[in-house]
């Protein structure tokens, strides 16, 4: 079956346009991934968004002179459509050139031209380089659980019925840098942290979960979707009072990626970890 990516440009030879043109942005549907974990559009088990960090963004003012900034997208996870991220890597090149009046003309025209893509509101907000640096870095909340004495051979195939659970009331924090993934189109590697919050009447067997977590390493899939899996699994098995499931992928092409899915309205800190 065709990947929805494939009439993207990830995978292909591109040029590099340096002028301003929104139509380089391409957008894969998510119901074909929602279909697929039993999931449909208006009934979505979680809230949330995919927050996007953009490190190579530059412009020029009305002087000639370049501007440099970093930008912050939130794309709501109930989005019709994803964005391709190398469509989005071009989109930002054809910023290079071109010129705009300041930081708020350039978070405007790409928040216009996101929600054109995604069919829904998109929040671009953008920082100077001293703002991000005096932010600094951030440690994923709770208990890593990389440190288990865990045996494994399971990588290409997550399931679910790896997880299990030991009784009494469970409300934890956890987090484990050992995920990655691959891309489903070019099979490049997706390295990522994960942090997991629930409040259930009973407990995540944290082996359990560090086994699950490392069967995603050879498996092909876009950041979003691997972040709904996990949670969509961990849903099922925990029946919680309340689960939080955020992700913060390596970043690549300048662009990182970091969907959270929640069952309650909340936002999770967006300050970057040391590999990103």
């Amino acid at each position: 079956m065709q990947h929805p990516a494939e009439h993207s440009p990830l995978g292909k030879s591109t040029g590099y346009a340096t002028r301003y043109d929104a139509s380089l942005l391409f957008g894969i549907e998510r119901r074909v991934k929602w279909e697929e974990l039993g999931l449909a559009s208006g009934q979505l088990p979680y809230t949330g968004v995919d927050l996007w960090t953009a490190y190579e963004l530059s412009w020029l003012l009305p002087s000639g002179k370049p501007a440099v900034a970093v930008a912050h997208i939130e794309i709501p996870a109930d989005s019709p459509f994803i964005v391709e991220s190398k469509s989005f890597k071009l989109y930002l090149n054809t910023f290079n050139q071109t010129c705009f009046s300041g930081f708020a003309e350039v978070a405007a025209v790409m928040e216009r031209d996101l929600a054109v893509v995604t069919g829904a509101a998109v929040r671009v907000r953008l920082e100077t380089l001293e703002q991000v640096t005096a932010t600094g870095l951030v440690t994923m909340p709770g208990l890593c659980i990389d440190g288990l004495d865990v045996a494994m051979d399971q990588y290409s195939k997550p399931d679910a019925a790896m997880l299990q659970c030991i009784p009494g009331q469970g409300q934890e924090q956890l987090h484990s840098h050992l995920l990655r993934s691959l891309c489903p189109v070019t099979g490049q590697p997706d390295w990522g942290s994960v942090a997991i919050e629930y409040s259930a009447q009973q407990t995540l067997c944290r082996a359990s979960l560090l086994r699950y977590l490392v069967s995603f390493r050879e498996h092909q899939d876009f950041h979003e979707q691997c972040v709904e899996r996990i949670f969509l699994d961990l849903h099922h098995l925990l029946q919680p009072e309340h689960l939080k499931v955020y992700a913060r992928y390596v970043r690549r092409g300048g662009l990182d990626i970091n969907p959270y899915r929640s069952t309650v309205d909340t936002v999770w800190a967006t300050g970057r970890l040391a590999r990103q």
